[in-house]
């Protein structure tokens, strides 16, 4: 591989073998996550900010992707490691792993996007037989040389070599019963020793190797590992959850180590400038001492609040405040920090803009906009809509009489219920035979997302609000309780049990509460959320910390409307649905389905139609389903007055106006055994065999059933004229579009158009009323995209129906597909989402945007809008908007999330003009 044009930093044609791989720590900035990941992107720009950050070098992910394309690392970058490895070794006046005064360095993963947990790290290269000597000597603590060795061991077994770290694990566990402590600061130097001999025959014995002595070779199989690990299983399904690209990389940084595992005047932890669960400001994180960082992200010794660091060691306390506000003032964010401190010493190792709950992002975007850090087009880019969705899920009843079972750290908000699993693979099993599942460890580890996805909350007994389950659960959005201390959880013999003896067994229902870290035994009842009574204006900004969140909500949605170009509007068929639209904020109604007008008790009515022999029984037939219609939309336009009113005329397959066929058939040979009366029901079976279609999704539906049955559509348009004059002479301001669904050709258009016309003058005679009912067209086959320019010379409006378009263009049903193989493609990483979840821009995309521009040629003032589920989907909320559609429309529910979403897409837009 001589030439790749994607290489970062680098001109197009430059060759691999030109291209820098490495930078100090010293060159880089926070702008460079591409080239360098976030964490080498972050950690150089801490070094320029004259934070203390130990010395290092980052590898870039251009390397990365050499590597995984080729299988091998670039030519020039041993070459470049050595060299950076010299001055580094230069700087600190030690040698990578020499005997007597050992360097000793961390090689750790980074990625452009945070991935917690996904990719590996090893700590302590450099240490072996001969360098743990030096290291002793260096630290003038044995025992701190020795359980640095150890663990290089165990992590560079299971990370680098593959060995399966529950051995390393059980080892540990039987040295500290055979000293009989509970904790391995208890071990002495003698017992780990042992251990360390006992870790190097388990690598023996499951490697084939001996563990490596030489530590350049440690470091360049660490490096490799580190690379390796993008394309584990957890990683690459972390991305698909998480919508990461997958051709992305991950950078490699090589830092000198620091060590917090010194004793008590040492210790490792992690820090937050805000509360990532609330957003509340104050001194937020873990500290564990006499530990390294991999012991307070695996949770597995219970940390002490970041806060009681004060009264351990107020002088680095004092520091790392400082330090706080230094990097949350640059970042102008919530900034996650890991830190050590070595015998006093406090050393940066890690920042980034932290994850943060739902609530607590909202939360934070609004103080940050207080504090003057930021202006309202930034505080929107820092909330999306979906969490604004979570924000609108239910809680629990706190009048609920329900027995609590204990309390942990509430690490990310939600109300759970489900039977409890104690491992993963059980989690995801009886998730998709689709049971509700909460996933309760003594602490999680990366080999756990299958079943943290998969479940409705997690729960564990330790670890705390940096712990692996609380920063993945906050990532995706799923609730957690942490270190819920007083459970005990036995996951070999699947139970937990809790405080007075209660034992909860698998399969049994539990929830837990997010917010508050409560966990209970049985179902809690849940209650509607505040944002939802906002929205329904049950409730105003306050005090309390529920209408805090309100507040913040109402400010970003008011920062939203006012920087939105595309307007809202809601899929409704009925007065009830319409005013709770209109009380979230819809723009009108983008989609009335006049289907739902003709179920439940006038189902007789459509039967009477379906089975008339002559045109007389048609008509009347029509003639008394026409002031039904008419009354709903009165009812419509009384509830939307003043605003437009998108009516589809009807669409579905006659069909499903009528009985099961299997049912019907049972019903007519039940009557004719009994020899009972069943004429009705036998003229009912043979209009059933009649209208049967092998795929009645691409039959005798929409436009094609207003043509075939005569006054279908000419009783549905006389309804929506009679309403709108009804309306008009109540002195109201109905604005009813009339929508023609599964158009292909112009001339159908045309037809239904005229029909159309005509009916509506009739009216307007009738009444003595001047109507302005728009006529337009729905597009949802790629034959009307590809011919939009002639339909835009008889339609008004187009009206997008992405979810027939997405069937039509892929050649999917979506009643059998999202069942048979979507959950494969999405595995297997076909799709990076359902195509009927988030709109496919380069098929589906493609024809809406050609479409588009091809109708507004026609008619520069055709209205655009989109009234397919993807008008609530955030993602489809920017496609829409940037190619130039005036609305979307989506349920009532979803309405404030396009909202938000509409905004910002238009914030991203004027950022891309000014780029």
């Amino acid at each position: 591989m001589s030439e790749n044009k994607d290489l970062q930093g680098a001109e197009p044609g430059t060759r691999v073998e030109d291209v820098k791989f490495v930078y100090d720590f010293t060159e880089g900035n926070k702008d460079l996550k591409d080239l360098l990941g976030g964490k080498g992107a972050n950690l150089a720009e801490m070094t320029n900010l004259g934070l203390p950050v130990p010395p290092g070098f980052t590898i870039t992910t251009e390397a990365c992707k050499v590597y995984l394309d080729s299988g091998d690392e670039p030519a020039a970058l041993r070459d470049e490691v050595s060299a950076h490895l010299d001055a580094l070794e230069a700087q600190m006046g030690k040698k990578l792993g020499r005997p007597d005064n050992p360097l000793l360095v961390s090689v750790r993963s980074g990625a452009k996007f945070s991935m917690p947990g996904m990719m590996d790290t090893v700590l302590n290269i450099g240490l072996s037989d001969q360098s743990v000597k030096g290291l002793a000597d260096q630290a003038g603590d044995e025992r701190f040389a020795w359980d640095s060795y150890r663990r290089l061991i165990q992590m560079f077994g299971k990370t680098v070599l593959g060995v399966d770290g529950d051995l390393f694990e059980e080892a540990l566990e039987k040295a500290k019963a055979a000293k009989k402590v509970t904790v391995d600061t208890e071990l002495e130097a003698a017992d780990l020793k042992k251990l360390v001999a006992t870790f190097k025959k388990i690598v023996r014995k499951e490697a084939g190797r001996d563990f490596p002595q030489d530590p350049r070779e440690q470091m360049d199989l660490a490096i490799h590992a580190v690379f390796d690990s993008w394309n584990t299983d957890r990683a690459k399904l972390y991305r698909r959850q998480e919508r990461i690209p997958h051709d992305l990389g991950t950078a490699v940084n090589v830092c000198t180590m620091v060590f917090g595992n010194l004793g008590p005047d040492s210790g490792t932890g992690v820090a937050f400038t805000r509360d990532p669960a609330s957003g509340h400001q104050g001194v937020y994180g873990d500290y564990l001492q006499n530990a390294q960082g991999e012991d307070v992200v695996a949770g597995i010794r219970n940390t002490v609040p970041l806060a009681e660091l004060e009264s351990i060691d107020k002088k680095s306390y004092d520091r790392l405040m400082q330090i706080m506000a230094t990097l949350e003032n640059h970042y102008k964010d919530l900034c996650d920090i890991e830190f050590t401190i070595e015998r006093g010493r406090l050393w940066m190792l890690q920042t980034r803009v932290g994850k943060r709950t739902a609530g607590a992002a909202f939360r934070i975007a609004t103080q940050l906009v207080d504090q003057g850090l930021i202006d309202e087009a930034e505080a929107l880019t820092r909330v999306n809509g979906a969490q604004l969705a979570q924000l609108m899920f239910p809680r629990f009843d706190d009048e609920a009489k329900v027995a609590q079972a204990g309390r942990g750290i509430a690490a990310s908000p939600g109300a759970a219920v489900g039977k409890a699993v104690f491992d993963s693979y059980t989690a995801v099993k009886w998730s998709r035979s689709g049971e509700k599942v909460i996933l309760i460890r003594r602490e999680t580890n990366p080999d756990d997302l299958d079943g943290m996805i998969a479940a409705e909350g997690i729960l564990t007994s330790r670890g705390g609000k940096t712990s692996h389950a609380a920063v993945v659960a906050r990532g995706m959005g799923k609730t957690c309780v942490c270190g819920a201390e007083e459970l005990e959880v036995d996951t070999k013999r699947r139970r937990m049990t809790v405080p007075g003896g209660q034992v909860v067994e698998e399969g049994d229902i539990v929830s837990i509460d997010g917010s508050s870290g409560k966990v209970y035994l049985g179902e809690v009842p849940v209650v509607p959320s505040p944002v939802v009574e906002y929205f329904e204006g049950r409730m105003h900004p306050g005090a309390d910390d529920a209408d805090e969140l309100v507040e913040a909500v109402h400010r970003m949605m008011a920062f939203a409307d006012r920087k939105r170009r595309l307007r809202v509007r809601a899929n409704a068929d009925n007065a009830e649905d319409a005013l709770r639209a209109r009380r979230f904020g819809a723009q009108g109604i983008g989609l009335c389905r006049t289907e739902h007008m003709f179920l439940g008790d006038r189902r007789g009515l459509v039967e009477r139609l379906i089975l008339a022999d002559t045109e007389t029984d048609r008509e009347e037939s029509l003639k008394e389903l026409l002031p039904l219609q008419k009354r709903d939309f009165v009812e419509l336009f009384e509830a939307m007055d003043g605003l437009p009113v998108t009516v589809r005329l009807l669409d579905p397959p006659l069909h499903e106006f009528l009985p099961d066929i299997t049912e019907l058939s049972v019903r007519v040979a039940l009557a004719e055994s009994r020899q009972e009366p069943h004429e009705n029901e036998l003229r009912l079976l043979q209009a059933v065999h009649r209208l049967h279609e092998q795929n009645p999704m691409l039959g005798l539906r929409g436009v094609r059933l207003g043509l075939v049955i005569p006054g279908l559509f000419t009783m549905q348009v006389r309804a929506i004229a009679q309403a709108a004059a009804e309306r008009k002479a109540a002195k109201a301001d109905p604005r009813a579009e009339i929508m023609i669904p599964l158009v292909g050709t112009v001339q159908e258009l045309e037809l239904v158009r005229d029909e159309a016309a005509q009916v509506i003058a009739e009216v307007e005679a009738a009444t003595g009323t001047k109507l302005k009912l728009s006529i337009g067209t729905m597009i949802e086959l790629p034959r009307a995209a590809l011919t939009a320019g002639q339909l835009a010379e008889a339609a008004e409006f187009f009206s997008f129906g992405t979810n027939d378009l997405t069937q039509t263009v892929w050649g999917f049903s979506r009643d059998d597909v999202e069942a048979s193989f979507f959950t494969a493609y999405l595995e297997k990483g076909i799709f990076g989402v359902s195509p009927f979840e988030t709109i496919d821009r380069d098929g589906v995309g493609s024809l809406v945007a050609a479409a588009a521009r091809a109708g507004r040629a026609t008619r520069p003032d055709l209205k655009l809008g989109v009234c397919g589920e993807h008008g609530g989907d955030p993602e489809s909320v920017h496609f829409f908007h940037e190619v130039g559609l005036d609305y979307v429309s989506c349920s009532p529910f979803r309405i404030p999330v396009a909202r938000l979403e509409a905004g910002r897409a238009a914030v991203r837009a004027e950022g891309s003009d000014h780029r």
